[in-house]
C-alpha cells in the first residue's frame, strides 16, 4: 500500500538563497543544508517497500529524520535537530497517494536499544524479586505455623500454597509482573512487532542492528507480510544483505552519483560479500 508517492528535496541554489540571507556567522555547520543536495538528489519515488544504501555518513538517515519531520511521524528518541531544520524543511515538499494514517512512525536503533536497556532493567527487578520469593517459599514451606487471629491469614495461605506446589510453580504464581525473558535480538524483533501496525507509514532506521541473521530473515518476512498484507509502507536504511534483497524492494544507491535506484546484487557491500564466499567455496564442501 503506498501513501507517500514522492519527496522532493532542494537543489544547491534554493538552498543557497536561504542561507545567503543569514545574517548571522556564528555557525560552523547549516545541517541539513548540503547533505542531500551533495548527492544530487532532486526526488525519490517511493514504492511499497523502499530502500536507502550507502556508506556511513551517506545521509541515510539524514534523509530518514527529514521525511519524518516534514510529514509529522511518530518518534521516540531525539535527533540531530539543529537550528537550520526548520528552514530546510520549508524547502522540501512531498505528494501522497493517499492521506497518511496516524499511526506511522519512524523506528530508529536508538528507539530498540533503548527498549532492550528498559526490558533488561525490569528483569533485573524482576530477579531481585525472584530471590526473595525463593526463599519466601522455604520460610513458608517449613514453617512451624499455626493460624491464630484474621492476621495470620497472609500467612497461612502462603503456607498452604508452599506446601502444595514446588518451588518453580510458586515463584511463576507470584511473580505476576515476570517480564518475559527473551535475548537482546528477541527483544529487538519484538520491538517491531509491538509497533508496526496496519495500514500505516513506517521509516525503519538499520532495523538490522542487534539482529541476527536468523532474526533478519524473520524481519524480512514481517516486513514483507506487512505491506503485502497489512497495508503498511515502509522506507529502510539499511546495509543488510538480507533485507536489500527483498523481493520487490526499490534500491537506491547513495554511494553513487547521481543518486539512482539499482538491483541489491549491484551493490558494493552486497557484492563484497559474494566475492568472500566466493573465495571461500571449498570450505563450504
Amino acid at each position: 500500500m503506498i501513501y507517500l508517492n514522492s519527496f522532493t528535496f532542494p537543489d544547491g541554489d534554493e538552498e543557497f538563497d536561504v542561507l545567503s540571507g543569514e545574517q548571522r556567522t556564528c555557525y560552523d555547520s547549516y545541517y541539513p543544508f548540503g547533505q542531500v543536495s551533495g548527492k544530487e538528489i532532486s526526488i525519490l519515488n517511493f514504492e511499497d517497500i523502499t530502500i536507502l544504501y550507502g556508506g556511513n555518513g551517506s545521509g541515510k538517515t539524514t534523509i530518514l529524520n527529514i521525511l519524518a519531520e516534514k510529514l509529522s511521524l511518530k518518534r521516540e528518541s531525539l535527533y540531530n535537530r539543529s537550528d537550520f531544520f526548520g528552514k530546510y524543511l520549508k524547502l522540501c515538499d512531498f505528494s501522497l497517494a493517499r492521506d497518511l494514517p496516524e499511526s506511522g512512525r519512524i523506528i530508529t536503533s536508538d528507539d530498540v536499544f533503548d527498549y532492550m536497556l528498559n526490558v533488561r532493567t525490569l528483569n533485573e527487578g524482576i530477579n531481585t524479586k525472584r530471590e526473595a520469593l525463593f526463599q519466601e517459599y522455604l520460610d513458608a514451606k517449613y514453617a512451624d505455623f499455626h493460624y491464630r487471629t484474621m492476621e495470620d491469614f497472609e500467612q497461612l495461605k502462603r503456607v498452604n500454597q508452599a506446601r502444595r506446589k514446588t518451588q518453580s510453580k510458586y515463584v511463576r504464581a507470584n511473580l505476576m509482573d515476570n517480564i518475559r525473558e527473551h535475548s537482546n535480538g528477541e527483544n529487538a524483533f519484538r520491538y517491531f512487532q509491538e509497533k508496526v501496525e496496519e495500514s500505516a507509514l513506517y521509516l525503519l532506521d538499520e532495523p538490522e542492528n542487534s539482529l541476527s541473521p536468523e532474526r533478519q530473515l524473520e524481519l524480512v518476512e514481517f516486513i514483507g507480510n506487512a505491506a503485502g498484507s497489512l497495508n503498511c509502507q515502509f522506507v529502510i536504511s539499511t546495509h543488510s544483505p538480507f533485507l536489500l534483497a527483498m523481493k520487490g524492494a526499490k534500491i537506491y544507491d547513495l554511494d553513487t552519483l547521481p543518486v539512482r535506484p539499482k538491483k541489491w546484487t549491484q551493490l558494493k557491500n552486497v557484492q563484497l560479500y559474494h566475492r568472500f564466499f566466493e573465495e571461500h567455496r571449498e570450505e563450504f564442501k
